[in-house]
C-alpha cells in the first residue's frame, strides 16, 4: 500500500492510500470516503456509513466536495439548455408551493450515492422531504435517493444522456428518468416497472403527452419548450403567471371603474331628480 498525494482532495483533513483500483480517504482514524477509478470522490458505502457514529457522519457529508468537477459533467451548451432547465424548474416550485408540497427541486445538484461515483442532474425531484437549500445531496444522510431526474441534451454526446444515464439511473433504482433532447425538439421518458426493477420502461405518449407518476402531472413539447400540465391546466412560469396576473388586475380595475363611472353618473341623476322636485314643490 503506497501513500499518495492528489490534487482533487484539496480541502480534505485526511491521507489517501492507493489500494487496487480505489482510493481510501482516511479521516483522522476513519476511513470513509474513497476515490472512483477516475479518480473523484465517492461516499463510503451503505455498510460503512452504518458503521460510522453521527460524529464521524457528519464529517463525512462535510468532507465530500461541494461541487463536480469539468470533467464529470457536460460541457456548458448555452442558452437553450439553461433556459430549458431553469424555466422546468421554476414552474414546477410555483406549482407544488401553492400545492403545498413537501418537495425538495434543484438543479445540478452533486449526488452521492453509496461507494457510486458522483454526478449532478440538471434537473432532480425528491418526494416527502424539506425543500430548503443544500449543497450536495448524500443518499445515506438524507435516507433516501432521488425520485425524478431530467437531463436536457443540446449538443454534444448524445449516448451519455440517451443511453449511459438510463442504465446508470435504473441500477440507482431513480423511479423515473426523463430526457429533454432541445436540438431534436423531442422528449423520452423512463420508468422502473416495479420498485426492485433495475432496468426502464419506455413511458408511451398520450395525445403527445408524458406521464410522470412521481410528480402526478403530464409533460409534452410544445413548439420549442417544456410544458407540465395537472389534468387540463398547465403549469405557468413565474414571467407567464406575472403577466397572466398583470391581465387578471387589468380587468378587475376596469369592472372597477366602470362601476365608479356607473356610481357617479347615478349620484348626478339623483341630483338632478331631486331639484326637478324641488322646483316643483315651489
Amino acid at each position: 500500500m503506497a501513500a499518495i498525494a492528489d490534487p482533487k482532495l484539496d480541502g480534505f483533513a485526511s491521507t489517501a492510500s492507493l489500494t487496487g483500483s480505489i482510493v481510501s480517504v482516511t479521516l483522522g482514524e476513519m476511513a470513509a470516503i474513497s476515490l472512483s477509478p477516475d479518480g473523484f470522490p465517492m461516499a463510503p458505502s451503505q455498510e460503512v456509513w452504518d458503521a460510522l457514529n453521527a460524529e464521524e457522519r457528519a464529517r463525512v457529508v462535510a468532507e465530500l466536495p461541494n461541487e463536480v468537477t469539468d470533467s464529470e459533467i457536460a460541457m456548458p451548451e448555452g442558452d437553450r439548455h439553461f433556459q430549458a432547465k431553469s424555466r422546468a424548474l421554476d414552474a414546477l416550485r410555483g406549482y407544488y408551493a401553492r400545492q403545498r408540497r413537501r418537495i425538495y427541486l434543484a438543479a445540478e445538484v452533486p449526488i452521492y450515492y453509496p461507494a457510486e461515483p458522483r454526478f449532478a442532474p440538471d434537473l432532480l425531484t425528491v418526494l416527502d422531504v424539506e425543500d430548503h437549500p443544500r449543497d450536495k445531496w448524500v443518499v445515506s444522510a438524507e435516507g433516501k435517493g432521488l425520485d425524478w431526474v431530467m437531463e436536457v441534451h443540446v449538443g454534444g454526446d448524445r449516448k451519455k444522456d440517451a443511453e449511459r444515464n438510463v442504465a446508470r439511473y435504473a441500477r440507482l433504482g431513480i423511479p423515473e428518468y426523463f430526457l429533454y433532447d432541445r436540438a431534436r425538439n423531442q422528449l423520452l421518458a423512463h420508468r422502473l416497472p416495479a420498485p426492485n426493477a433495475t432496468a426502464y420502461s419506455p413511458v408511451v405518449p398520450q395525445h403527445g403527452r408524458y406521464e410522470s407518476r412521481v410528480l402526478g402531472l403530464e409533460v409534452e413539447v410544445a413548439q420549442d419548450r417544456l410544458r407540465f400540465f395537472a389534468g387540463t391546466a398547465m403549469l405557468l412560469e413565474s414571467d407567464e403567471l406575472i403577466v397572466r396576473l398583470e391581465e387578471m388586475l387589468d380587468q378587475v380595475q376596469q369592472r372597477a371603474d366602470e362601476e365608479a363611472r356607473r356610481r357617479e353618473d347615478a349620484e348626478r341623476e339623483v341630483a338632478r331628480l331631486r331639484e326637478e322636485l324641488e322646483r316643483l314643490k315651489r
